[in-house]
Parts: C-alpha cells; structure tokens; sequence
C-alpha cells in the first residue's frame, strides 16, 4: 500500500535522498582516493611542530588537508633533527618532516633519501645575542668564548650560527655550543643566563626581539637575508623519506604533496583571524599579537607551490660542506637528494 505524500513531506523526501546520494558519492569517491594509496596510516617524525617553520605542515594537518587525501598520519615528536633521521633509519617513522639540507648529510653518510615537497624557501632562522649576559655587546668578537643555543646540535640553528660565525672569523672553537630545544625551553635558557646567544625559529626569536631580550644579529626570516647570508634561495622545510618509500610508494608521496601544497596556497590568501583560528593555542606561546607579528616575519619564507627552486639544492650544498667536513660537495648527488614530480603535479592540481 503506498501513501501519497504531501507538498513538504514530498520536500522532506527528496532532500534526505539527495544527501544520501551525496554521502554514498563521497564514500565512492575516497574509497577510490584510497585506492590509489598503497598506505593510508603513515607515522611522520618532526621536530619542533610548533615553530612556524613548519607551518604548512600544522596547516594541512588543522585543516584536514591530510584526511582530505585519505590519510592517517600520525606524528613522531622528536628532540631534534638527528632524531628523526634516526626514525627514518630505524623505520619507526614513514618519513621526516624537516630541513633539506639533512638528506644531503644523510647522503654523506651512505643513506638513500629523497625530499618530495618543498615548505621553506628560506630557514626563517634568526640569530640573537642576549642583552642580559651581554648588554653591552659591540660586535660579534664579544661571542668568543662564550655559550651559544641552537635548536639542536647539527640542525640548521647550529648551521646558521656557525655560517655566522665564520663571517666574522670565529672558529666553531672558539665558543660552546648547547641544544635548547625550540619555543618555552629556548626562550627560557636565553631569559634565565644559560645561553649568551640563540640562533633559532620563530615565534620565539619574535617574543625575545619584542620584549628587549636580544638584538638580532642574522636574519634569515625574509628572502633577502637568507640570499645574503646563503648567496640565493635556501631550500629550508621539506618532506623526505627513503629513496625506496618515494619510489615504491608514488601514490602516498602525491597525496602527501597534493596535501602540502593545498596548505600553501591556502596560506597565499591567509589573513590574521585565518590564522588565529586553524593554529593551535598552544603554539602561540601565550600570546596572539606576537604570534602574528611573527607570522608577518616569516611569511614569504613559506614556498608558493611545493617545488625546489632550480639553484637551491647548490647553495644548500655548499653550506652544508662548509658546516660538516665530512660532507664532500663532490661525492653528493643533488639530483637523488630530491624530486619535483610530484609537487609538479600539485601545483597544476591546486594552481599554486
């Protein structure tokens, strides 16, 4: 027996029936994304999340640019950067969110990895001396002998600082250096006497810089500081795994930068309450206003579209063989250090 329905039943009916059509078709459609995908639960080792030089990443993750994909990633939170090579390494972790000059010291060493999709087109590192050890600071002289904090021992902090250094003639000898982590840990060292200097991200170097803490002394925040220190584009935040993972698992890496760089054109448009409302609380240590004076910083450090700029890896090179004598440029193959196919890809996808 069938019931005639009225007028608005009749509108009731259709409308449930389209948004059923609508869910069924959306499952179709990522159960076919996840098709393509040969892992859908990935395990990412980062560290220092919370800095905006990995700002791209919390982005995708915040605005579910990942799931988006048909992706599951979970994070690995690490010290430092050695560390999540380490996890690579060990297969604890899928792949490494991270600087690129780390997959040509992995390289160095023997271990095949190759970074996929570009964040950073700059290190967004900036280099401070502390006005409460050394209020009367005249030049970088004054730094021999004393203490200097970088994120990690061997990170890009700690290269920045020896780049720094040698410009004035200092020798990595000639003065200490310690890890002091990113964010509260870094702020705290430099505010409470350990550290007589700091070379680390943002938005700490922001808070320190506004509250009288340090005077900056390199800034590689912008473009134009990072090419006169480095001598061009510095290649600096990217996504790297085994060259084995990025050649066996193509259809992860494309979603992987499909998700990238849909965060970076995102952010092309981005405006402070965007910002403020996809960023977590937490990682604005406590206070927004600098949070977004900071973000101002850095802004044009994020790439536009996921692809290693063409002289990039060369000048991340020759920084990196001036940091660690044991990385001989002449022995490492730029062109196994990464790969532009898939942000290629992305970048038609999403027009960055």
């Amino acid at each position: 027996m069938f019931t005639t329905l009225d007028p608005l039943s009749r509108r009731r009916f259709a409308l449930v029936a389209a948004c059923t059509v609508a869910g069924v078709a959306g499952l179709a459609a990522s159960a076919v994304a996840q098709g393509r995908l040969e892992k859908s639960r990935l395990v990412m080792a980062v560290a220092g999340k919370p800095s905006l030089y990995y700002l791209p990443l919390t982005l995708a993750h915040q605005l579910g640019y990942f799931k988006a994909q048909g992706l599951d990633v979970e994070w690995l939170d690490v010290p430092d950067d050695a560390r999540a090579a380490q996890a690579l390494a060990a297969g604890t972790a899928d792949l490494v969110a991270g600087p690129f000059e780390n997959t040509l010291m992995l390289q160095s060493k023997g271990q095949a990895v190759r970074a996929f999709v570009l964040s950073g087109r700059a290190p967004q590192i900036a280099f401070g001396v502390s006005l409460r050890t050394l209020p009367h600071f005249s030049g970088m002289q004054d730094l021999r002998g004393k203490t200097i904090g970088v994120a990690g021992l061997g990170s890009s902090c700690h290269l920045l600082a020896n780049l720094v250094l040698a410009g004035a003639r200092i020798k990595p000898s000639d003065v200490s250096f310690t890890s002091v982590g990113i964010g509260s840990d870094a702020l705290a060292a430099l505010r409470t006497g350990q550290i007589d200097a700091l070379a680390n991200t943002d938005p700490a170097m922001t808070m320190l810089e506004q509250k009288g803490d340090v005077r900056i002394v390199a800034d590689t925040r912008s473009l134009r500081g990072s090419q006169q220190l480095y001598g061009g584009l510095m290649p600096a935040a990217c996504l790297y795994g085994t060259s084995e993972f990025v050649q066996k698992q193509p259809g992860v890496c494309q979603a992987l930068a499909h998700a990238m760089v849909h965060s970076l054109k995102w952010l092309q448009t981005a405006g402070p309450s965007d910002i403020i409302k996809a960023v977590p609380e937490a990682y604005m240590l406590g206070d927004r206003a600098m949070y977004l004076a900071a973000f101002n910083k850095v802004r044009e450090a994020f790439a536009l579209d996921g692809l290693m700029p063409e002289d990039g890896p060369r000048h991340a090179l020759a920084a990196v063989a001036g940091f660690d004598a044991s990385v001989v440029a002449s022995k490492i193959d730029l062109g196994k250090a990464f790969t532009n196919e898939y942000a290629l890809k992305a970048k038609a996808r999403f027009k960055a």
